[in-house]
C-alpha cells in the first residue's frame, strides 16, 4: 500500500518532500508500504487548517451538539464500512494478532463516537445556578480549540478514538500524529471522515516523526495535547506543555501487579482466557497488563504451574492467522529491547519456567516467546521497568498487607488486577492500591468510565464523561 498524500484541511495535499518512509510486516520482515515523510511545514499546514476550521464563524466549534452528534455517527458507520481492511492493515504493521484487532481496533472508534455523539446530545452546555452573593450565574462549557493527539503504534485506531471522539464531541478541532510505525491505516480514517462529511480542516493527519511531534506540541496555535506512549517522552511533552501553560493528557507507561490471593482460581479452563487477556494481550504490548504477578506463598508453586502452562500453550504465529494467539513484536528495534529485558533477567538471578527465546518455525518476523520468570525480587530491574513484550515475572509475598506493598511499590500506577472467589474482599484489596484502574478477576476497560494513571503513569483521564470534559473550558457568566 502507497499512501502518497495527507489528509489536511478536507483535502488530500501533496507533501512538502519526497522522501518516504517504508513500513515493514511485523509478521514477516519484508516491505508492505511506503507513505511520505511529513516535515515541519506539513504540521504548519495542519494546524493552519486546524486554526482556521476552529475559528471561522459557524464553524464547527459553534454547531449544535445535536448537530456534531449526528455526523460523528455518520463517521462510526464509515469506519464500520472499513473495518475489516483496518484490522488488516493494523495487524500487518505492528504484529496484533488479527482476532485481536478486528475486535478492537476494527470496532472501538466506531463505538466511541457513538458513545460521545450521545453524550454530546444529553450534556447541557449551558446551566443557571443560585449565586451565594445573590442573582444566578450561568455556567458554560465551550471547546478547548485546537488539539493535537499524538497516537501510539500499539492500539493506533483505538487510542487516536479516545483523543479524537471527544474533542469533536466538544467541538474541537484535530491534527492527529500517527506513529512512524503504523502510518498506513491512517489513510482510512481520513476516508472515514471525509466520507461521513465531516467539515474541512476539523480533522487532519500527518504522519511524522519525534521532531515534527514536538513541533507540534509546542505549536503558537496549538491549545491542548493528547498523548499516549512512553514515559520518557510524556516527561518531554509535559514539560513543554507546563513550559507554554498548556494543557495536555499524558498516558504513559505501566508496569502493573496482579495480587493472586489465596482463595483465587487458577483453573485454566475457567481462567485462562481472562488471565490471557489481563497479562499477555497483543503480545504483551498493551500499557495495561498486569505483567507483575504476586503470589501468596501458600500457593506460590501452583500459580507460576498455571502461568507456565498459559505460556507455553499459546499459538505464537503470523498475525493475520486467525488462530495466532501471540503474534511478532512491532518492530526488529523493539524485539531487541525486550531480549535485552530476558537477558536481565536471568543476570539479576531470576528464574526462567516458560519462553526466553524465540520460538521456530514462525517465518523472518520479530517473535519472542510468552516468557515467565519465577523467584523475581521486586526492587530488581526486571520488576521494576516496563518491558512491553510477552513477559511475566513473579514475586512471593506472605500476606496481604505486603502483596498491597509490593503492588505500590512501583514508579507507575496505571492499573493492576485482583484474583479472588470473594468479590467483596477483592474490591477491599482493589481499593487499597495506587493506581487509575484495577480490574477483578480479569481486565477490561470500560469505555464509559475514566482511564488514565497515577505516578509515572500519566496526567488526566481518557474515556467516560471525564474524557469528554478534558477538551471543554468552563465559563462562569455572572448576572445582577
Amino acid at each position: 500500500m502507497e499512501l502518497q498524500q495527507f489528509y489536511i484541511g478536507g483535502h488530500w495535499v501533496r507533501p512538502s518532500t519526497t522522501e518516504v518512509v517504508t513500513v515493514t510486516s511485523a509478521s514477516t520482515g519484508e516491505a508492505v508500504g511506503t507513505y511520505p515523510a511529513a516535515t515541519v511545514q506539513d504540521a504548519d499546514r495542519a494546524v493552519a487548517a486546524a486554526r482556521a476550521a476552529f475559528d471561522r464563524p459557524y464553524g464547527w466549534r459553534t454547531w449544535a451538539p445535536e448537530a456534531r452528534a449526528e455526523v460523528m455517527e455518520r463517521m462510526a458507520g464509515e469506519l464500520r464500512a472499513r473495518g475489516k481492511d483496518i484490522a488488516r492493515l493494523v495487524s500487518i504493521q505492528n504484529g496484533m494478532p488479527i482476532a485481536i484487532s478486528q475486535q478492537v481496533e476494527a470496532e472501538f472508534p466506531a463505538l466511541m463516537l457513538e458513545y460521545y455523539a450521545g453524550l454530546a446530545r444529553r450534556t447541557p452546555v449551558e446551566v443557571e445556578r443560585d449565586a451565594l452573593t445573590g442573582g444566578k450565574t450561568r455556567v458554560r462549557v465551550e471547546p478547548i480549540g485546537v488539539v493535537v493527539a499524538i497516537v501510539p503504534w500499539n492500539f493506533p485506531q483505538a487510542l487516536g478514538a479516545q483523543k479524537y471522539a471527544p474533542a469533536l464531541a466538544a467541538g474541537c478541532t484535530v491534527v492527529i500524529k500517527p506513529s512512524t510505525e503504523t502510518a498506513l491505516d491512517s489513510q482510512l480514517l481520513a476516508e472515514a471522515a471525509d466520507a461521513a462529511g465531516l467539515p474541512p480542516g476539523v480533522l487532519n493527519i500527518v504522519p511524522g516523526d519525534r521532531n515534527v511531534g514536538m513541533h507540534l506540541v509546542e505549536h503558537p496555535d496549538v491549545d491542548k495535547v493528547a498523548f499516549t506512549g512512553s514515559t520518557r517522552a510524556g516527561r518531554e511533552i509535559g514539560a513543554a506543555c507546563g513550559r507554554l501553560i498548556r494543557p495536555a493528557t499524558l498516558e504513559l507507561g505501566g508496569r502493573s501487579a496482579a495480587i493472586f490471593l489465596d482463595d483465587a482460581d487458577l483453573d485454566l479452563s475457567r481462567v485462562g482466557e481472562a488471565l490471557f487477556g489481563a497479562t499477555l494481550l497483543n503480545n504483551g504490548q498493551t500499557c495495561f497488563l498486569s505483567t507483575r504477578i504476586l503470589a501468596p506463598r501458600s500457593r506460590h508453586r501452583e500459580v507460576v504451574e498455571a502461568l507456565s502452562a498459559l505460556a507455553g500453550s499459546l499459538v505464537v504465529g503470523d498475525a493475520l492467522e486467525p488462530a495466532t494467539q501471540i503474534g511478532p513484536l512491532a518492530t526488529a528495534e523493539h524485539r531487541t529491547r525486550v531480549e535485552e529485558c530476558i537477558r536481565l533477567g536471568r543476570s539479576e538471578g531470576a528464574k526462567l519456567t516458560a519462553g526466553g527465546g524465540r520460538p521456530e518455525g514462525v517465518g523472518g518476523g520479530w517473535f519472542v516467546q510468552p516468557t515467565v520468570f519465577d523467584e523475581v525480587d521486586n526492587g530488581w530491574r526486571i520488576a521494576r521497568e516496563e518491558i512491553f513484550g510477552p513477559v511475566l515475572t513473579v514475586t512471593v509475598y506472605d500476606d496481604e498487607a505486603e502483596a498491597v506493598r509490593l503492588a505500590n511499590d512501583s514508579p507507575y500506577g496505571l492499573a493492576g488486577t485482583v484474583w479472588s472467589a470473594d468479590r467483596e474482599h477483592a474490591n477491599a484489596v482493589a481499593r487499597e492500591l495506587r493506581t487509575g484502574s484495577v480490574g477483578i478477576n480479569g481486565y477490561l476497560p470500560d469505555l464509559a468510565a475514566p482511564f488514565g494513571g497515577f505516578k509515572s503513569s500519566g496526567i488526566g483521564r481518557e474515556l467516560g464523561p471525564e474524557g469528554l470534559s478534558g477538551y471543554q473550558l468552563t465559563k462562569s457568566i455572572y448576572q445582577f
